[in-house]
């Protein structure tokens, strides 16, 4: 058997069926499969899942401001990274429906789901031509663990829309490098040369989404770079033009907020984002690799049950490492391997050359992502919170499993250059076992994600009578925990007003300091705390020894103290 993998009759490069052509059995399951993670997810945020928290709320209240008009933030309160893109998409709807939401905050990222599912979609028929393989990654997609829900849905900074761009800059790249004018005249591979106003646009766009990324989240960075170096290694003479100018505008465009916001500050952004990345703690190499390398692809891309990863779950792990040596030689070999001359096939036709360098680029940022975060404390700090830094790993689902899919579906014999025998056989069982086990553990890890649900729903409930709570007693300024204040203060629309205390009573991170000077100045504040919680055993320890010095409300889940 020889190493290498070679393209396959109808992989990249194979013609788009014609304008109008009927879907068929593929399309409509692959249109059944969106429909499914669209509902699953519409389900979910019915029911107030995931559970939302404070710093959820403080995008809310960042984008409740937008609408009102009264502040245009350029980062994520009390920090100099993370750009508010959420804050300024949750804005206009809360402009129409009159008032803020969960909800309302959760509609766009439920949109840039759609988005990202619809675009890895089109990214897997333009890099392997095969439609039953994307419906296999839409129905994958379709599920949800815990971790994979928080990243979509929630709105807390940058990772609903790092995928949806991730995939369209590659895709914008699939279209740029195939379509170069290069390509004009070659049988089947149309240039965009007839079509000048839509090619520039193509890559306006590509540098816009750059720009903006820089500014959301650096997590996407990696597919940034990889993408943009196979537009260089394609197309460097056409971006000494018009096309790279236009595209270098666009990217300072879509990065303005930040760059405006250095310029006029002198802070430099960076050195804020290794500070949150646990550049400044301390964690061992053990707990690091443990944490980035063995639960990290696990939790990160959707194979755990809520906050834990079992044993048996964490066979990816093992599998991930192999699955991108075997992605990478793969494109390798396609992308050292001279096009063929194609037959006429329009302007849908993919080069091979172009597929495999993008697939080749996806690998690269994902082996570049996994090996930051596994570099980072935080992977040994807080492994399980922090695996969200994997999100984007989910851009190269697709070519990690399109080798097994090749192999399982057509057999050894169409990857190799070896003769089918028992090894291809039982190679051939493995990557069925392989394609079913992934997609066996993602649907368990969404079926215990969704057991979580009425918690999570009952949960939210005691939230809303503590807000109904607060009102009816007349209460306006309280002081609670981080946890607590600002989520309490987005659910009221501000008619509540918090600031942060630690567990001893003493001023906490308040990341709108306005609500810590307007309860500064107010007569009688009263404290909030969730019951059973260190911040309430503290209150109750200080209505035992000055008693009649509060007042004690109690709901459930819920302590109210007020002052005399």
């Amino acid at each position: 058997m020889t190493v290498g993998v070679r393209e396959q009759p109808r992989g990249a490069g194979s013609p788009r069926p014609r304008p109008g052509a009927r879907p068929g059995l593929v399309g409509w399951l692959t249109g059944l499969a969106v429909l499914a993670g669209l509902g699953y997810r519409l389900w979910l945020l019915g029911h107030a899942a995931p559970p939302t928290n404070s710093d959820e709320a403080t995008m809310g209240l960042a984008a409740l401001h937008i609408a009102r008009g009264e502040g245009f933030p350029v980062w994520f309160y009390g920090q100099q990274y993370m750009g508010t893109l959420e804050a300024y998409l949750a804005a206009p709807v809360f402009a129409l429906a009159g008032g803020p939401s969960l909800l309302g905050l959760r509609l766009p990222t439920l949109a840039l789901y759609a988005l990202f599912l619809l675009l890895t979609w089109r990214l897997t028929l333009r890099l392997t031509g095969d439609r039953w393989f994307g419906l296999l990654m839409v129905a994958l997609l379709a599920l949800g663990s815990d971790r994979i829900i928080k990243n979509q849905l929630i709105a807390g900074g940058g990772y609903p829309e790092m995928n949806a761009a991730g995939a369209a800059l590659a895709l914008l790249a699939v279209d740029l490098a195939t379509g170069r004018p290069a390509d004009a005249g070659r049988p089947g591979l149309t240039a965009d040369s007839g079509r000048p106003g839509w090619r520039l646009a193509r890559w306006a766009t590509w540098g816009l989404l750059a720009g903006l990324m820089l500014w959301v989240d650096p997590l996407v960075l990696p597919y940034v770079a990889a993408t943009g170096a196979v537009l260089v290694g394609f197309c460097r003479r056409e971006l000494w033009g018009a096309a790279g100018a236009l595209l270098g505008a666009a990217a300072v465009l879509g990065a303005a907020p930040l760059l405006l916001h250095s310029l006029l500050t002198g802070r430099n952004p960076l050195h804020a984002v290794l500070a949150a990345s646990g550049a400044n703690a301390s964690a061992g190499w053990p707990d690091r690799l443990h944490g980035g390398l063995v639960l990290g692809p696990g939790l990160g891309l959707g194979f755990c049950a809520p906050g834990q990863c079992a044993t048996w779950q964490l066979w990816w792990a093992l599998a991930l490492p192999v699955l991108l040596v075997i992605a990478a030689a793969a494109a390798w070999r396609a992308l050292r391997t001279p096009d063929p001359a194609p037959a006429a096939g329009g302007p849908g036709v993919v080069s091979p050359r172009v597929a495999a360098a993008v697939r080749l680029a996806l690998v690269l940022a994902a082996v570049a992502t996994l090996g930051a975060y596994t570099v980072s404390s935080s992977a040994g700090l807080t492994p399980v919170e922090s695996s969200r830094y994997l999100s984007c790993l989910l851009i190269t689902l697709p070519v990690l499993l399109w080798p097994v899919w090749t192999v399982a579906r057509h057999g050894l014999g169409s990857v190799t250059t070896s003769r089918p025998g028992i090894g291809a056989t039982l190679v051939r069982s493995v990557a069925v076992v392989l394609l079913a086990a992934t997609l066996g553990t993602a649907a368990h890890a969404t079926w215990r994600a969704a057991e979580t649900v009425p918690a999570t729903r009952a949960a939210e409930a005691r939230h809303t009578e503590l807000v109904s709570t607060l009102r009816q007693l007349g209460v306006r300024h309280v002081r609670a925990g981080y946890w607590t204040c600002n989520r309490l203060t987005f659910a009221s629309a501000e008619r509540v007003v918090c600031a942060v205390v630690d567990d001893t009573l003493r001023p906490g991170f308040d990341r709108y300091p306005a609500y810590r000077r307007e309860v500064d100045s107010a007569t009688a504040p009263a404290w909030v705390a969730p019951a059973g919680s260190p911040l309430a055993e503290v209150l109750d320890e200080r209505q035992r020894v000055t008693p009649g010095s509060l007042d004690l409300v109690t709901i459930e889940g819920w302590r109210i103290y007020l002052p005399r």
